[in-house]
């Protein structure tokens, strides 16, 4: 949002993707279980749900009129989305990026990719300790 609004200069938002990396690595060398998500759906599905969020009323405190304004500049959040994720996507911290113009496919997607992470850092813990003839 930065990037796009100009609300930071671009040598700031620059910066930030290697102070995010390093963010990142620091928290997975502390043993924290990293999974990121960039959950995307279609310019068609965002007006869809707009117009429903519009026509329900207990839906329409989702949408106000900076929604409308953002949508305008679609293309422009699409390239800084593109490269956030490109330049801050690791083997410790990848991004998981998910179709999500179905929200079941997209909750689906969601629990399965935590759950596979969990289970690998498990095992993780559970190899070291047999190495150290813990069990």
């Amino acid at each position: 949002m930065e990037r796009v609004e100009r609300f930071a200069a671009e040598a700031d938002w620059q910066r930030a993707y290697s102070e995010i990396n390093e963010f990142e690595q620091a928290l997975a060398r502390h043993g924290i279980v990293l999974v990121k998500f960039w959950l995307a759906i279609s310019k068609e599905e965002q007006y869809r749900r707009f117009k429903q969020r519009e026509k329900v009323a207990f839906k329409q405190f989702k949408i106000t009129a900076e929604d409308w304004r953002n949508r305008k500049k679609w293309d422009a959040y699409e390239r800084a989305v593109c490269d956030m994720v490109d330049r801050t996507s690791t083997s410790l911290a990848p991004w998981t990026l998910v179709e999500a113009n179905n929200k079941y496919h997209a909750r689906i997607k969601v629990l399965k990719t935590l759950c596979r992470a969990l289970e690998n850092a498990l095992d993780g813990i559970s190899r070291k300790s047999v190495k150290k003839g813990k069990r």
